[in-house]
C-alpha cells in the first residue's frame, strides 16, 4: 500500500524500504520519504505543521522534513478512503558524537523564533488540565475495581498502589501550580517546538530526521523532562552521568531559568509511567500484553523507593542552585 501511494500519487519508485526504529522510510532518488496517515488530523493542524517546517528550514535546520506535493500539486492525498501526507528528507547520517543535549538546545532555539501564534498543537499552560483529567480517569478505574473486588493479581496491586501514586500526582500538580504563581517566566521560557514524547530514538537511529508529526508547541522543559524520564527507566542504576552531561550540553545553548527547572521537575514528578502501565493493561488485547503490563507494574512497585530517592535528589544531581534561587523541595520524598 505504501509503495502504491508513492507510485500513484508522487511518481516515486522506492529503491529500498527500511524501519529506522521510529517508522518505515523509503529511499528514492537519493532522498528519504516518510508517509504520515492524517485522516484524524484537522486541516488547521496540518497548516500549522507545514508553516513550522518551513520556518525550521529557513533557520538552517537540515534535518527537518519537507512536505511533498503530489503529481497533481496537492499536499494531501487520499487512498482507500484514508488521507496521507508524504514528507521528504535528505539522507543525513547521525553524527558520531551524539551531543544530544546541545542539538536539542539548538532545535528549541530555532523553534522559539517562530513569530506566528500556534494554537492547534499548543500545549502551553495546559499541563494542569491534562494531568487532572488523567488522574480523574484513573480514579474512576480505581473505585470501579474496589467496588467489584480485584479480579486478579494486577488489580490487587493496582488497588494497593493507587493511593500512593495519587498523592504523587497531586504533588506534581501542586508543584506546577506553585511554579506558575511564584516564578516570572523569562524571554527564553517562551513556547517552542517540542515533541509529544522526546527520547533517545525520537530523531531516528540510522538517519537524523526531525519529523513534524511528532511535534507539539510547548515549554522546552517538556522535552528535557521526558528525556530524563526515559533515561531513568532505561538504566536506573547508571543514568546520573548521562543525565548530567545531557543537561549541561543543553545549557551551553539555552540556559534554564528557575521557572524552567521547576516546570521540568513538576513533569518528572508526575508518575506518567504508572498511568501508562495501568492504561496499557486495560486496553490489552492479548494475555501476552496483559502479562507485560503486569511485569512492568511489579517492577515499578519493587523499585519505588529507588524512584523516590531519584526524585528527592533530582536538583542535586542536576547541579541546580536551589538555595540561591529559592527553589522549593518536596520535603516528604
Amino acid at each position: 500500500m505504501s509503495h502504491e501511494i508513492l507510485m500513484k500519487h508522487f511518481g516515486l519508485n522506492p529503491e529500498r524500504a527500511f524501519f529506522d526504529g521510529v517508522m518505515d522510510r523509503y529511499m528514492a532518488g537519493g532522498s528519504l520519504y516518510s508517509i504520515a496517515g492524517v485522516s484524524n488530523v484537522e486541516q488547521e493542524t496540518l497548516v500549522e505543521l507545514f508553516k513550522l517546517t518551513e520556518h525550521m528550514k529557513s533557520q538552517g535546520d537540515r534535518y527537518v522534513s519537507s512536505f511533498v506535493q503530489s503529481t497533481e500539486g496537492r499536499y494531501l492525498v487520499t487512498e482507500r478512503n484514508q488521507d496521507y501526507v508524504v514528507v521528504r528528507n535528505e539522507e543525513l547520517p547521525l553524527a558520531a558524537d551524539s551531543k544530544m543535549g546541545r542539538k536539542l538546545g539548538k532545535f528549541h532555539f530555532r523553534g522559539r523564533l517562530f513569530e506566528e501564534k500556534v494554537e492547534k498543537i499548543s500545549r502551553m499552560g495546559q499541563w494542569k488540565g491534562l494531568w487532572e483529567r488523567r488522574l480523574s480517569q484513573l480514579e474512576k478505574a480505581y473505585f470501579s475495581v474496589l467496588e467489584n473486588q480485584p479480579a486478579d493479581e494486577f488489580e490487587r496491586r493496582f488497588v494497593e498502589s493507587y493511593p500512593y501514586y495519587n498523592a504523587l500526582s497531586e504533588n506534581a500538580i501542586q508543584y506546577l501550580v506553585d511554579t506558575e504563581l511564584d516564578e516570572d517566566p523569562k524571554p527564553e521560557d517562551a513556547g517552542t517546538i517540542c515533541h509529544e514524547r522526546f527520547g533517545h530514538g525520537t530523531w531516528g537511529t540510522e538517519t537524523c530526521i526531525h519529523f513534524p508529526f511528532h511535534w507539539v508547541f510547548d515549554h522546552a522543559s517538556r522535552d528535557l523532562a521526558e528525556w530524563v524520564r526515559e533515561q531513568y527507566f532505561k538504566k536506573s542504576q547508571t543514568f546520573h552521568p548521562g543525565m548530567q552531561e545531557f543537561l549541561r550540553e543543553y545549557e551551553t545553548v539555552a540556559p534554564l531559568s528557575p521557572f524552567a527547572w521547576r516546570l521540568l521537575y513538576s513533569r518528572v514528578l508526575f508518575p506518567l509511567h504508572y498511568f501508562e502501565c495501568i492504561e496499557e493493561y486495560y486496553i490489552s488485547q492479548t494475555d501476552q500484553q496483559k502479562k507485560t503490563a503486569e511485569d512492568k507494574l511489579e517492577r515499578y512497585l519493587k523499585n519505588s523507593q529507588h524512584y523516590e530517592s531519584f526524585l528527592s535528589d533530582f536538583y542535586h544531581l542536576s547541579e541546580v542552585p536551589v538555595k540561591k534561587w529559592g527553589i522549593p523541595l518536596v520535603t516528604w520524598l
